[in-house]
């Protein structure tokens, strides 16, 4: 009978134990969802003095590429690369890294269902170049005109290349649109 007991108290702490560590790995993030946090509830949630809050704190309004991940299917990510700054090919490699990530991280609350759409269609990316840093910032304004977010990764200026350099631009979007904005361009 004290073997029953003693077994009971094993398993109750062991699964006591897994649920201390399931949860500190694994934060609830329900308790504050984004449907909670519109602009009504804002204030009731989150009261500050002078119902103020600063610019870390505000969640930004979701992309309108939203709306897209709703209605089309494949999505890309089209990494260019500019060619008149003669970077090496692990720099090259290591700046379109920095601007797929700097790309995602933006996304990734303001626009999941984009971001999932793309990784539904098995991430792809294409890398293309592009001429000259002032062409480039054309085609960052053209996808913009057309809402598609972008990213440009700027470097250090450590190794290779000058710093504050524009180097790598990324842009994801349905795929017929983001070759509406850099169907020209020779892949790399």
């Amino acid at each position: 009978m004290e073997l029953t007991w003693l077994s009971a108290i094993l398993v109750g702490a062991g699964y006591l134990a897994l649920g201390y560590f399931i949860g500190s790995q694994y934060p609830p993030r329900f308790i504050f969802s984004r449907k909670l946090l519109t602009k009504d509830n804002d204030a009731t949630l989150f009261n500050d003095t002078n119902n103020k809050r600063n610019s870390k704190s505000k969640l930004k309004d979701p992309l309108q590429i939203e709306q897209l991940a709703d209605i089309l299917d494949d999505f890309k990510m089209i990494l260019v690369v500019r060619n008149d700054l003669k970077m090496g090919k692990g720099k090259i490699a290591a700046q379109c890294s920095h601007a797929t990530l700097g790309l995602y991280k933006k996304l990734l609350h303001r626009a999941p269902k984009a971001l999932n759409r793309w990784e539904m269609s098995a991430q792809p990316k294409v890398v293309v170049k592009i001429e000259s840093e002032e062409d480039m910032l054309a085609m960052q304004e053209r996808a913009k005109s057309l809402k598609l977010p972008t990213h440009i990764t700027i470097d250090a200026g450590r190794t290779q290349i000058a710093p504050n350099s524009r180097t790598v631009m990324a842009i994801l979007g349905p795929v017929e649109v983001v070759d509406e904005v850099t169907g020209g361009l020779k892949l790399l």
